[in-house]
């Protein structure tokens, strides 16, 4: 085919979607790209806050294990998008705190979303643009928005969590196989102390609470380290429980988790917010790695295909 008359509709701009759009750019293909969102990242997202507060309240690093990763993730080190987080994380369980085995760590500098920025710088991604339907005909796919009809598009890949991605596609057999893969939500919440809250560590992965990760997160390099900002996150059970609760009686349960947790009490907070994400986490059993129908120019693919992770969706 020829790449430079080819065009795709990629429907999400997370870090799958966006790496997705950037490789195909860059062979000359014609790419669009659609989310929802207000601003390129999925759940690499950064909530910001004025003046100067910030959080990374879904993806809290990420590591690199594929060569094809490191090499990307040692251009954004040199470029300054991404720096390795050198804070203490270790293990909580009923007061005991275990180390953690030693591995490099990366986060988005000044924030998570720094990755998707650094993405889709130069491509055609049309945020706050939700995608309610999708249809083929002969000359190709059509999008529909809520707002308007988007195509032809010669191809269409979908990078939606899997549940997003079975509503979308219907009764095409991907739709079945991605209902198949059930995705956990999880509660997030960001908290900003009056004063710096003691604790020897920076992160900590948590067992036998309603949390499940604690974070110190202007622990991480390039953020405000004048002020105390923490991101907590439920576990996927706690979170499953209590879905349908407000963000204001979330935050206030978290937090009384996160003392009972440190055995402490808590000093005074400026900011408390909980942010629920309805597919957190989700893994297809099977070893696919993405669905293709070559015949109709469909894809699906995602971190749910890939083991999860930021690693999974790139």
């Amino acid at each position: 085919m020829e790449s430079h008359k080819h065009t795709i509709a990629i429907i999400g701009a997370g870090v799958a979607g966006l790496t997705c759009a950037r490789e195909l750019a860059t062979d000359g293909f014609k790419v669009t790209v659609f989310d929802k969102g207000r601003s390129p990242g999925g759940r690499t997202a950064t909530r910001r806050k004025e003046p100067g507060l910030e959080f990374d309240h879904g993806a809290q690093y990420f590591t690199a294990r594929d060569p094809r990763f490191q090499k990307v993730t040692t251009d954004w080190i040199q470029r300054g998008v991404v720096s390795e987080w050198h804070g203490r994380i270790v293990r909580l369980e009923n007061g005991v705190v275990a180390e953690t085995t030693p591995l490099p760590r990366y986060v988005g500098t000044p924030g998570m979303s720094a990755m998707a920025a650094d993405l889709a710088s130069g491509l055609h991604v049309h945020s706050g643009v939700q995608v309610v339907r999708i249809h083929r005909d002969s000359a190709g796919w059509n999008l529909t928005t809520t707002t308007d009809i988007q195509g032809p598009f010669e191809s269409l890949i979908v990078t939606l969590p899997s549940p997003q991605a079975a509503a979308l596609l219907n009764d095409h057999p991907f739709g079945q196989l991605s209902a198949a893969v059930p995705m956990t939500p999880c509660w997030a919440v960001m908290v900003a102390f009056d004063s710096k809250f003691e604790v020897p560590w920076d992160g900590a992965f948590v067992h036998g609470s309603p949390l499940s990760w604690v974070a110190r997160n202007s622990s991480k390099p390039g953020r405000n380290q004048q002020l105390d900002s923490w991101v907590l996150h439920a576990t996927s059970e706690w979170s499953a429980a209590h879905l349908e609760q407000s963000p204001e009686t979330t935050a206030t349960e978290l937090l009384a988790a996160f003392a009972r947790l440190v055995d402490a009490p808590l000093p005074p907070h400026s900011y408390l917010q909980a942010h629920r994400w309805r597919y957190s986490l989700g893994s297809d059993p099977s070893e696919r790695k993405v669905l293709v129908d070559a015949e109709n120019r469909l894809v699906v693919c995602g971190d749910w295909l890939s083991g999860g992770r930021v690693e999974g969706a790139f």
